[in-house]
């Protein structure tokens, strides 16, 4: 199970970037993911939920803007996966799997940046306009890092 949320959280990351590690941050400040032994305990500690989840939030509102560079040019690619792989690791920590973690949580975000850009494409398409396309981006994202975290419990 931890293996699929490793992966599906970098899936998570390729969405929206700072979703993942906000996730999982609450996940660990309320006791959801057990990493206090860890190099990842600094992520339930202190303000660093509060920034993961502020950076979180500014990015669902800029995503929406019309000068926001697409996911897939290098240095959005890259945040991506750094974003996915550290999630993953994150997840992978709690079962004692943080190589295998990291490895499928980049290989989330390397399949849902492609993916996720196709699937918003499409919806943009039936919409219309962008907008609705990016609110049901937003609405799994969220939605999945919740789940996602959710089951660690």
């Amino acid at each position: 199970m931890i293996y699929l949320l490793a992966l599906l959280i970098g899936i998570v990351a390729s969405l929206r970037s700072f979703t993942a590690p906000a996730a999982v941050a609450w996940a660990v400040h309320f006791g959801w993911m057990p990493l206090e032994d860890t190099s990842f305990a600094f992520l339930g500690r202190g303000i660093t939920p509060w920034i993961l989840g502020i950076l979180a939030l500014g990015e669902l509102i800029t995503d929406k803007l019309p000068a926001t560079p697409s996911r897939k040019i290098p240095m959005a690619l890259i945040a991506r996966l750094i974003a996915g792989g550290f999630s993953g690791a994150a997840i992978g920590a709690t079962g004692g799997i943080l190589i295998a973690g990291l490895v499928l949580g980049i290989a989330g975000a390397a399949i849902g940046t492609f993916g996720g850009h196709a699937c918003r494409m499409r919806l943009a398409a039936m919409f219309g306009r962008d907008l609705p396309a990016a609110l049901v981006e937003d609405a799994v994202a969220v939605g999945g890092a919740l789940l996602i975290v959710g089951a660690l419990t």
